[in-house]
C-alpha cells in the first residue's frame, strides 16, 4: 500500500508501492533524509517551500505553481507514474495567480492537498473527482476555519478528511483539530505514517 507521513503544519511525504517519494510543502518535521523523487510546492511562502531540507537525487523533479498554473489554466503532470493535478487555492492572504492545491494520484489513491486556501466556489468541481484523502487547512486566519474545512469535506465528497495547518507558528494544535465536525475526519499526528487504502 502507498503510505502518507504527516510531518506537521502542511508538510507531507507520500511513498508509492514502488518506492517513489513525493514531498508536499516541505518545512516541518523530520523524514527528509529519504531521497525525494518529486517535490510539490503549493505556494512560495517560507513555511511551505523549504526545499533546502530535501535530499535531492539527480532526477528529483520540483513542481511549482508556475509549472501547473499556466495562463490561468490548471494543468496536470505525470512524473514517475504519479499524476499531479493543480487545483484553485486562494483567499485574501494568497493570490489566486500564485497559489495552487494538488490532487496527487498514487497507486489508485487520490490525495487532495488543498494548499493555503479559503472555502472557495471552485471546490464544488471536486465532488466528482473521487478523492480518497483530503488534507485541509483549518487555522481560521490564513486558511479555512475548522467549520469551513468541515463544510469543504462534505462539498468535495472525500472519503477521508485530515486536518492540517492548524495554527500559525505551530506544527500541530489538538484543540483546533477537535473543532472539525466532518464525519469523515481522521486525526493524523506529526510524524505519524498511515497506509493509504484504495477505494473498494
Amino acid at each position: 500500500m502507498p503510505k502518507l507521513l504527516y510531518q506537521g503544519h502542511a508538510s507531507w511525504r507520500i511513498t508509492s508501492d514502488e518506492g517513489v517519494v513525493v514531498f508536499v510543502d516541505p518545512y516541518c518535521g523530520e523524514g527528509y533524509s529519504t531521497p525525494a523523487d518529486i517535490v510539490a510546492i503549493t505556494h512560495n511562502h517560507a513555511d511551505h517551500n523549504a526545499t533546502h531540507l530535501i535530499n535531492f537525487k539527480g532526477s528529483t523533479v520540483l513542481v511549482y505553481p508556475k509549472d501547473v498554473l499556466v495562463n490561468g489554466n490548471y494543468t496536470s503532470l505525470v512524473i514517475k507514474g504519479i499524476k499531479i493535478s493543480a487545483t484553485p487555492a486562494y483567499n485574501s492572504h494568497h493570490d489566486k495567480r500564485e497559489c495552487v492545491g494538488y490532487i496527487i494520484e498514487v497507486d489508485g489513491v487520490k490525495i487532495y492537498h488543498a494548499g493555503d486556501t479559503g472555502l472557495i466556489e471552485e471546490m464544488k468541481e471536486l465532488a466528482d473527482k473521487d478523492i480518497d484523502y483530503a488534507l485541509l487547512p483549518i487555522d481560521g486566519f490564513y486558511t479555512m476555519s475548522p467549520s469551513e474545512a468541515s463544510e469543504c469535506a462534505e462539498l468535495i465528497n472525500c472519503r477521508h478528511m485530515i486536518p492540517m495547518h492548524m495554527h500559525p507558528g505551530l506544527s500541530f494544535d489538538m484543540a483546533q483539530a477537535m473543532k472539525v465536525t466532518a464525519p469523515q475526519a481522521m486525526l493524523v499526528r506529526p510524524m505519524e505514517e498511515i497506509e493509504l487504502e484504495k477505494k473498494k
